[in-house]
């Protein structure tokens, strides 16, 4: 049988508990065999503000990570042409690895703005999709403000850890505290908390 990953992508900046819950989550509740943390690189036509550089961020995942078999980094993203578009790194994955079933995980607010992705349609009939839970459902939402969205409920590629762990934890507010000169301690893991605060990043 083919190996299934699911593809976790984000900035992480920095990776906080609130991703590893649900990555773990993820590998233990379903039927994926491991979560790869996809790394997303700067776009360099956005203001960089904050993000820390590509191999930072990528390291800090790596620590994260690094007692967990079920769990992988990858910094796939960093050497594809820019804008980064999942369609594209999706089809670069399979030619890399193609004894590998590749599924992607995303928050339920990510569903309401999924039709807008570039060949959304593709990724849909190609990939399984897991959903998990954010504080604002995607059905409260639908609920308030129908549109097109409406449509993937139903569909059998998707499906919603409806008791999947529900996180309230931001990395721009890990990233203000840490500029303010406050606690974040239990937000991030003990690796993690002690890179950032040995490189004096986000103060």
């Amino acid at each position: 049988m083919m190996k299934k990953v699911g593809l976790f992508f984000g900035s992480f900046n920095p990776i906080h508990v609130g991703h590893l819950i649900i990555a773990e989550h993820m590998a233990d509740h379903t039927e994926l065999d491991e979560v790869w943390f996809v790394v997303s690189p700067h776009n360099p036509h956005k203001e960089k503000k904050s993000l820390l550089e590509d191999y930072h961020r990528m390291a800090l995942v790596r620590e994260a990570i690094l007692d967990n078999p079920k769990l992988k980094a990858s910094d796939i993203e960093f050497n594809l042409s820019q804008p980064s578009y999942t369609v594209n790194t999706l089809a670069y994955l399979k030619e890399k690895h193609p004894d590998t079933a590749f599924a992607l995980i995303f928050g339920e607010d990510n569903m309401y703005t999924f039709h807008k992705w570039k060949n959304y349609e593709h990724i849909l009939e190609n990939y399984q999709i897991y959903i998990y839970p954010r504080p604002v459902t995607y059905h409260e939402r639908l609920m308030n403000e129908p549109n097109k969205s409406s449509e993937l409920y139903d569909h059998p590629n998707i499906s919603f850890l409806e008791n999947g762990p529900v996180m309230k934890i931001s990395a721009s507010h890990i990233r203000q505290s840490i500029k303010e000169g406050r606690s974040v301690r239990y937000l991030l893991t003990e690796a993690v908390f002690n890179y950032i605060d040995e490189m004096n990043f986000y103060k």
